[in-house]
């Protein structure tokens, strides 16, 4: 009993320095992991660890875990608690057939937990990389973590059934911390939609165009922020804005629509670079402080369209929503004008991946030839990229925004290897990367068509394909898109086409010969093609080493000279060598302060038992 004594008053004096039941150390990031609020997840580094906060409104075991696909099976899980006024942390994992084991390796350290009548919260540590196949690593991208609870501890036989007391949530852990302190006080506007009637389906897309405030002279927008309908945080998935033309009237604000709908207005079409996305667990975005979004000038967006996903998986019926986004802005201008650039596969019906493939692997090429262009023109001295967002769709299973320069790969500027299509949102890079003249981008997607059995196109409803990078950098040039048109006459020969009708008077085209493709669009003919695994392999090979069409355009449409000329991809002389992955056998040296020194002041405190119970650091787990 003393040594248990020993123990919690061990635990409240860093408790109790860094604010009571607050823990040893502030978490940077926090999300709401499901839709009541009963389960929050806080995070950051800690070292060369990461350390997690699990606050949970039950008294029994609280389950946090890692999953390749969000669900059970081969899952990387802890599980803790206090029960009986002891703490337990416990290392599991799951097989393909998930089967729960306790990890003989335990990697999960434990450093606070306290329980009172209502919640359980547990703070603990662990290595990015642990050298333990039962173990998932955590990179830079997204991480399904799968979470759980129940009202009753773990017992000898393991944790009894969640039930309904689980689920799972996409998110990047290791976001860099913001260090931008933004005065407390600034003028903002709303982009909101205004009571939307959410029909009862699964998923609906909500477009509804903007007009931008008039200013008086130049402001920046300096941070952006959701604004959830109360009560609808679940309902809204995900949020983009787009930049419209400013050929516009103010007809186009009249009314909303359904996006990517046969009857979507023309206008619409015209919204097509990213300056920001927010997905459901996301936080606001806020520029670093020598940059804002510019406002208020005559090369400024003038109108935007809000793009709202509504996840509505019961169908319910009635709902009403008014979400939208909170722009921050400030007349105390910084020193340079954000933009942003779309690179890669510009979107076509020619970018093309067959059904049936489990891996299939697009390009698409922002060229040495267009940025040689664009950033002699307007910025040699290069351009600095401080933040990323990765794009494709439903099939998408990765994406990567490769660099080169001179024939050499550099790191990577962005990439998600576990990438899903409802969390997107733009990832702060770690150290700003310049852009020169005469280097090249490639955006390289991951997709996996296992599950279709027709052709997936290049296009912009969701079962269509997208890979797009959008790069936010400064200072701010006149180039919006670099992009590139893989040649379809060569994807067409593949198949077997050898003429089509010319001149091309309908779209699609229309096959001439051979006999089996004549008069069917060359969409009917690629579907009508018998695509096997090895056929699609091959078909890949080919795609990935054809020419480009280059795509390379100013603000409202304009274009560099440069555009629509061919260009072959680049030849790659020394490609980039990631540092291999370090990882940390368990060790039992404390991570924090001295242990005699923690001993020493556990027992100057030794007083009467708390009644809330409470532990801390492993530091003090001697008895």
């Amino acid at each position: 009993m003393r040594g248990w004594r020993l123990l919690v008053l061990c635990a409240l004096l860093p408790a109790a320095a860094a604010g009571g039941s607050a823990g040893f150390y502030p978490h940077p990031h926090r999300a709401m992991l499901d839709a009541e609020g009963r389960y929050w997840l806080g995070w950051g580094p800690r070292g060369g660890r990461l350390a997690f906060r699990l606050e949970v409104r039950t008294a029994g075991y609280v389950g946090f875990g890692f999953s390749p696909a969000g669900t059970m099976a081969a899952a990387d899980i802890v599980v803790g608690g206090v029960a009986h006024g002891r703490p337990y942390l416990q290392d599991y994992f799951t097989n393909a057939n998930k089967e729960l084991k306790k990890d003989t390796q335990q990697d999960y350290h434990l450093e606070y937990a306290m329980e009172n009548d209502t919640h359980t919260i547990i703070e603990f540590t662990r290595e990015l990389h642990t050298c333990d196949i039962n173990d998932k690593s955590i990179t830079d991208s997204t991480v399904r973590v799968i979470w759980a609870y129940h009202h009753e501890d773990v017992g000898d036989t393991g944790p009894k059934y969640h039930d309904s007391n689980r689920g799972t949530k996409s998110l990047r852990l290791l976001n860099p911390e913001k260090t931008n302190v933004l005065p407390t006080v600034l003028p903002y506007f709303d982009l909101v939609n205004q009571d939307v009637p959410i029909p009862n389906k699964g998923t609906t897309y909500w477009c509804q165009m903007f007009k931008i405030p008039v200013f008086q002279e130049k402001h920046h927008v300096i941070k952006v922020e959701p604004v959830i309908h109360r009560g609808h945080e679940s309902l809204v998935h995900h949020i983009l804005l787009y930049q419209c033309s400013s050929s516009f009237n103010d007809s186009v604000l009249d009314y909303g629509h359904e996006c990517y709908h046969p009857n979507m207005p023309d206008a619409f079409l015209t919204c097509e670079t990213v300056i920001f996305a927010w997905a459901i667990g996301g936080e606001g975005f806020s520029y670093p402080p020598h940059v804002g979004l510019s406002l208020g000038t005559p090369l400024d967006p003038h109108y935007v369209l809000l793009e709202v996903h509504y996840d509505n998986p019961t169908h319910k019926k009635g709902l009403i929503d008014s979400s939208g986004l909170r722009l921050y802005h400030t007349t105390d201008l910084r020193k340079y004008d954000a933009g942003v650039i779309e690179a890669g596969l510009w979107v076509s019906l020619f970018h093309t991946i067959p059904p049936g493939m489990p891996e299939f692997r697009s390009e698409g090429h922002c060229t040495l030839e267009c940025l040689q262009e664009a950033l002699e023109a307007e910025k040699p001295s290069g351009i600095h990229v401080f933040a990323v967002l990765l794009h494709a769709h439903l099939a998408g299973r990765g994406v990567r925004l490769r660099h080169f320069r001179k024939g050499k790969e550099m790191k990577l500027l962005a990439y998600d290897d576990d990438f899903d299509f409802n969390f997107q949102e733009f990832q702060y890079l770690k150290e700003e990367q310049t852009i020169l003249p005469g280097d090249n981008l490639i955006t390289e997607c991951r997709y996996n068509t296992k599950d279709r059995i027709g052709m997936t196109w290049g296009g912009l409803s969701t079962r269509n394909e997208m890979c797009l990078s959008y790069l936010l950098y400064y200072p701010r040039i006149n180039l919006t898109r670099c992009a590139s048109i893989p040649d379809i006459m060569e994807q067409l020969q593949f198949i077997g086409v050898k003429e089509i009708y010319r001149p091309v008077t309908t779209w699609p085209f229309i096959i001439k010969s051979p006999k089996q493709y004549k008069n069917l669009s060359f969409m009917d003919a690629m579907n009508k093609f018998k695509w096997t695994k090895k056929e699609g392999l091959s078909f890949n090979k080919l795609v990935l080493s054809l020419p480009v069409n280059v795509r390379c355009s100013k603000t409202d449409n304009a274009e560099w000279s440069i555009q629509g000329m061919t260009a072959l991809p680049p030849d790659i002389e020394r490609p980039y060598r990631a540092d291999p992955l370090v990882c940390r056998t368990p060790s039992s040296s404390p991570p924090h302060g001295s242990l005699s020194l923690q001993l020493l002041l556990c027992a100057l405190l030794l007083s009467s038992a708390p009644s809330t119970a409470c532990l801390c650091s492993r530091l003090c787990c001697t008895w």
